[in-house]
């Protein structure tokens, strides 16, 4: 079968397109024929050995799949051959089968493609961990979602929609915030050229910011603390910055607000029954309509490269995603 390979950490060009044996798999997984796959920023990294998850050589990146069941191992129950199903596996989606374990999998409704499918666990996994059991967002608060152009942003503005919030995108251009007026951000706020701070206020009538998604670190962090609200929650999603902010400890205590960390992959590896939940509800938010995850684009398997480059330059509007013939 064909697969995207890292034979060495030394990046995305690097990467090659090769053969490899079909699978079989063990008690308890099942081999799924893949039909698409989903890249994500931390690719960029793994294949460079700076990501937290550290395969072995030889490896594909991609962390999330979509496809059909076409063998099912020993004691595998729930799950049968023909099955449409997505997982989130960490890495090495990007090949035509995979060995996954059952407890991973979720099915996918039949009104939802393999693409969307493939591109929203990561993403739309981690915006219902964080705004849902982590930042247990309200009917009626105010979230405010930095670097909200991205795919962990968008999904972030649609998921605190569907939980009633009022959304506050943050961004760095004029069209990346249009990307996410289109994904249903009531107000939108340039940090390129606004003090962030004072727009968060201003957005707020004041009062401050009831959750802020921070996607981004680095130093638009700091502020998005300053616009909280008493009580407010600060969800600690990623570094996209490329720096680790310090944030000074006396301002949760003079504001009352908490820090909180989303550690998403933590989280699925910890309690895999809710991670699936949370994943087929936003499938079923898919296939009822009421979500329409933005994808940038869809390439073939050989143009992963490319792909990993556009993600690198920041260049990308929504999620990637791999098709594989």
């Amino acid at each position: 079968m064909k697969a995207a390979l890292c034979t060495t950490f030394d990046g995305i060009d690097a990467i090659e397109i090769g053969d490899i044996d079909t699978p079989q798999p063990g008690p308890g997984e099942v081999r799924v024929d893949v039909a698409a796959c989903a890249l994500n920023f931390f690719d960029t990294l793994i294949v460079r050995n700076r990501y937290q998850y550290k395969p072995e050589l030889p490896f594909s990146p991609s962390a999330e799949m979509a496809g059909v069941v076409s063998a099912v191992g020993e004691g595998v129950e729930g799950f049968a051959v023909g099955d449409r199903v997505c997982a989130y596996l960490c890495y090495g989606c990007a090949r035509g089968q995979v060995i996954a374990p059952v407890d991973t999998l979720v099915k996918v409704p039949d009104a939802v493609s393999d693409a969307h499918a493939a591109g929203l666990i990561v993403t739309y996994g981690t915006a219902m961990h964080g705004l849902k059991d982590r930042g247990q967002v309200a009917h009626g608060e105010t979230v405010a979602v930095l670097g909200a152009s991205g795919g962990a942003g968008l999904a972030a503005i649609e998921v605190a929609k569907r939980l009633g919030a009022r959304v506050i995108a943050a961004a760095s251009s004029a069209d990346k915030l249009e990307i996410c007026r289109a994904a249903g951000a009531d107000v939108l706020v340039n940090y390129a050229e606004e003090d962030l701070r004072d727009a968060l206020k201003a957005a707020s009538d004041g009062r401050g910011v009831d959750v802020v998604y921070d996607c981004v670190g680095g130093p638009y962090a700091e502020p998005a603390v300053r616009a909280t609200a008493w009580g407010g929650r600060f969800l600690v999603i990623g570094f996209a910055a490329g720096e680790v902010p310090k944030i000074p400890l006396n301002l949760p205590l003079l504001k009352g607000c908490s820090l909180v960390g989303v550690f998403w992959g933590g989280f699925v590896d910890r309690d895999a029954a809710a991670h699936r939940a949370n994943v087929a509800e936003v499938l079923g938010w898919v296939a009822e309509g009421k979500l329409a995850p933005h994808l940038h684009a869809v390439r073939p398997l050989e143009e992963i490269g490319d792909a990993l480059h556009a993600i690198a330059r920041r260049e990308v509007k929504g999620k990637i995603i791999l098709t594989i013939d």
